[in-house]
């Protein structure tokens, strides 16, 4: 394309464009999304149209509490929100989904929050949003189970697998579903197993976790690699179809000689596309987009997570449009409240959204690159 700005039309909130995707977009049904059979793009399942993934986090809300916290009793503000979503032309919701509210037990499931996601499924499909599904989240330490802590590895990863069998098996047959994404960054611990399995804290949320407390002589791709099969396992003995990927770090990001780990060739092979995390630099975009280029490792790939928290609104649209060639996918956020109404709210935090965006808005048709 001669200009990704003016072909997509790449518009960052405040400056909202509430335009759809595709213009014949309702009169036609969700059809499930796979990966192209020259792996070079994906494409609708029935129609094999194309389809470029422009979405949003919906991982919390304007005031930080996390979905499951509010869906039982805040439902309508979840339908007004994918509603908000559809209008500012997205096309894919990324949720995030905390493991201890879907396991009482290890092996022992909530059936009244599955019931709940069974929910959100068919608003998607109302709405015509297609959902990433992240699990395993444990974003608030608070709400991890002691439980769920003192279980070893091997435990662990079958209670892992068990949360994802019993996920799939709400969303195996509903077209809305792009993806099952294992885990938001997980990263392989160290060898001192006193430091948990939550890794740092950003505003009061864990987003990062370890695999493993206990790597002892393996390496960490025979740990990474082990980690996928089981899990990547669970999900196929439920469903065949839905692609599956991993949310991760893109260390290449902090040092230019990294090298991707959970989608390495080998260690993520179960994997059908890279979603990396990307949140470009203030002066150095050219570096940016060198490390992305990282993992263009002959696999489709979209940025799962993007915001212009480290740049400018204009360094973000160069990232974007720099990332064009190689990228399948751009996905932002979105945490309830449009740039209009953060400026109505009146306060600091408001008017620094609003400035900000809250999500990244996208039209027109993507054509052949």
């Amino acid at each position: 394309m001669k200009n990704f700005i003016t072909n997509l039309m790449l518009l960052i909130l405040p400056m909202v464009l509430n335009v759809s995707l595709f213009a014949n977009e309702s009169e036609t049904q969700l059809e499930p999304i796979r990966v192209s059979d020259d792996g070079s793009h994906f494409v609708g399942a029935t129609t094999g149209d194309r389809f470029v993934v422009w979405g949003v986090n919906y991982d919390h809300n304007h005031d930080g509490l996390l979905l499951e916290d509010y869906w039982h009793d805040q439902w309508e503000t979840i339908v007004d929100d994918f509603q908000e979503i559809k209008q500012l032309g997205c096309n894919v919701v990324r949720v995030h989904l905390q493991f201890a509210k879907f396991m009482k037990t290890a092996d022992q499931p909530n059936p009244h929050q599955l019931k709940k996601l069974a929910k959100l499924i068919s608003l998607a499909e109302q709405t015509k949003l297609y959902l990433d599904i992240t699990g395993l989240g444990c974003y608030h330490k608070q709400d991890v189970p002691g439980w769920y802590d003192d279980l070893n590895e091997t435990m662990r990863w079958e209670s892992q697998a068990r949360f994802w069998a019993e996920i799939s098996k709400v969303c195996q047959k509903s077209p809305a579903i792009f993806c099952y994404d294992l885990m938001n960054e997980p990263i392989i611990g160290g060898a001192d197993p006193q430091a948990g399995w939550l890794a740092g804290e950003l505003g009061g949320k864990h987003f990062v976790q370890r695999i493993t407390l206990t790597p002892g002589e393996r390496s960490r791709e025979e740990i990474a690699k082990a980690w996928i099969e089981r899990l990547t396992k669970s999900i196929r003995n439920v469903d065949q179809r839905t692609m599956i990927t991993v949310g991760a770090i893109p260390w290449a990001h902090t040092w230019p000689n990294a090298k991707p780990l959970f989608h390495d060739p080998v260690v993520g092979k179960p994997l059908d596309f890279v979603a990396v995390h990307f949140y470009p630099k203030k002066g150095d975009i050219e570096g940016s987009l060198k490390a992305l280029k990282v993992y263009d490792i002959g696999k489709l790939l979209v940025i799962e997570e993007m915001f212009p928290l480290k740049c400018s609104l204009e360094e973000m649209n160069e990232f974007i449009e720099g990332s064009q060639e190689f990228t399948d996918g751009w996905v932002s956020f979105y945490w309830g409240k449009t740039a209009e109404e953060n400026k109505q709210a009146g306060d600091i935090r408001g008017a620094i959204m609003a400035q900000r965006g809250d999500t990244a808005t996208f039209a027109g048709k993507i054509e052949n690159r």
